[in-house]
């Protein structure tokens, strides 16, 4: 039998997932069949077009709404079913609105003033509704759903530290796939994606996502992933004991071993990837992203006085210039087009227009297609369609209204505010919160600006990685148990 004390990080193989051999608590974990459901869902739900069609959509809800039915919660510590309690709370507070948006007699909210409008034009009685488009929110029902589902599986499956490093290996590869795939359609056949044909960002990467602002999203992500788990293999060949620059540049100087080229390969394959999607906030966003996360990941290996500063000027040094030398396409747009366009400013306030006309049960999940026409501005132009307020935390306080929001927002910041200080605190495994943190500020603050957290696809990826990593910010009763009392005291999260 192989002792506990050999299972630390700096043992655990980043590139190929620990075997359940090492840890024999872990190999008898009751959630096997729910694992490999989550790992082939978050591996696959990228691929038919970013799972944005609600024929798919409903099927991912099936496949984790069963893994839901075989996972269990025995083996979860006490934040862990916390964790699952504050979600369930915030699923009655989604079901309370979408009880008073689908009810013809609601409890507490008025219907919308179209509705007795329309029954006056008309001549004849019309059930009215909160909602402007009646039965719209139980049909715009699964995204939310399906993330939902996938961010409880991801507590559940990662409380297993075997499994959460599992799904992070498989997010990436497949990542990996998407990335070369998308690649390679765009030099072989850019008007194409897999077999329909592509109406727009031509000549940029999309993968297999339809918007290139989501597949940037999902690259970064997954770069993300990359580059720490590189980093970790990196720290591992440091000697112990006060470190120097000339460890770290001793290591390339010397001769990199198979398991590093690979996580190099695969990191670059993303980040080309995210690159040629000519996504200005999704680059801006994954580079900043990229540097703070490689930072904290070295934070305490750091040479003594100013190796911090140093590390910033180097890290930012290297993505500006990565970014100057690969991404044509993204400066390019930063020429011709600044940080923004004056377009979804004026959408912005148009929506803030919405919020204010109906700021406690909003207009209706999945509505604001119908709402938005009567608010837009007269200074956006006339060409194209709204159907999003290319602002996800705007879009869904306009559609479910303020309180609603209040609370999503609230659990966001407690979400962040749990993988950074398992991040700085935790000793085995550190990377794994680190990761989540990364790829929940990725999606997050480039939702603030887009709608890549609507995107089925690469919601459930996120919110599965989210997952993990707060499964992996407290200790489950397997670290009770299999862990020996030191290991137990170095993975628990202070308060």
């Amino acid at each position: 039998m192989i002792p506990v004390e050999t299972l630390d990080s700096s043992s655990a193989t980043p590139l190929a997932p620990i075997p359940a051999a090492v840890n024999p608590v872990a190999a008898v974990g009751s959630n096997r069949i729910a694992s490999y459901i989550l790992f082939a869902t978050a591996a696959t739900a990228p691929l038919p077009f970013g799972s944005r069609d609600a024929t798919t959509i409903a099927f991912w809800c099936i496949v984790l709404g069963s893994a839901a039915i075989f996972s269990s919660t025995s083996t979860l510590g006490k934040p862990q079913r916390a964790l699952l309690v504050g979600i369930g709370f915030i699923a009655a507070c989604y079901s309370l609105v979408l009880h008073e948006q689908l009810s013809d007699k609601p409890w507490i909210a008025s219907p919308h003033s179209l509705w007795a409008e329309a029954s006056q034009l008309l001549g004849v009685h019309l059930a009215s509704s909160v909602s402007i488009a009646k039965l719209e929110p139980f049909y715009s029902l699964g995204p939310p759903l399906a993330a939902t589902l996938a961010l409880t599986l991801g507590i559940v499956v990662g409380s297993d530290r075997v499994r959460a490093r599992q799904l992070l290996f498989i997010v990436g590869w497949s990542g990996v796939a998407y990335a070369v795939y998308g690649i390679l359609s765009t030099l072989l056949e850019p008007t194409m994606i897999l077999w329909r044909e592509k109406r727009a960002g031509i000549g940029n990467v999309t993968g297999t996502f339809i918007n290139k602002n989501t597949a940037a999203t999902y690259f970064g992500s997954c770069a993300a992933i990359w580059l720490l788990l590189l980093s970790e293999r990196i720290r591992e060949r440091l000697p112990r004991g006060p470190r120097q620059w000339k460890h770290f540049s001793h290591i390339f100087m010397t001769k990199l071993h198979k398991k590093e080229v690979f996580a190099f390969l695969a990191f670059l394959s993303c980040f080309m990837a995210l690159l040629m999607t000519g996504s200005r906030a999704g680059v801006v966003v994954s580079m900043v992203t990229f540097v703070a996360a490689f930072i904290l990941f070295f934070q305490n290996d750091l040479p003594k006085g100013n190796g911090l500063a140093w590390m910033i000027v180097g890290a930012t040094g290297v993505a500006l210039l990565l970014l100057q030398v690969l991404g044509g396409h993204v400066n390019q747009r930063f020429d011709t087009q600044s940080l923004s366009d004056e377009g979804r400013l004026e959408g912005y306030r148009s929506t803030f227009h919405m919020i204010s006309d109906h700021p406690w049960f909003g207009t209706g999940l999945g509505s604001f297609a119908w709402s938005f026409p009567s608010y837009r501005s007269a200074e956006i132009s006339l060409f194209g369609i709204w159907n999003r307020a290319h602002s996800t935390p705007l879009e869904l306080t306009a559609e479910l209204g303020i309180p609603l929001a209040v609370i999503i927002g609230l659990a966001w910041i407690l979400v962040l505010t749990l993988l950074a200080r398992a991040v700085r605190h935790r000793r085995r495994d550190r990377i794994i919160p680190l990761i989540a943190l990364s790829v929940a500020v990725i999606g997050l603050v480039h939702s603030m600006l887009d709608f890549s957290l609507q995107v089925t696809g690469y919601a459930i990826v996120a919110f599965a990685v989210v997952g993990v990593g707060l499964g992996q910010s407290f200790r489950s009763s397997k670290d009770k148990i299999g862990g020996t009392p030191a290991e137990a005291k170095n993975d628990q999260v202070i308060a």
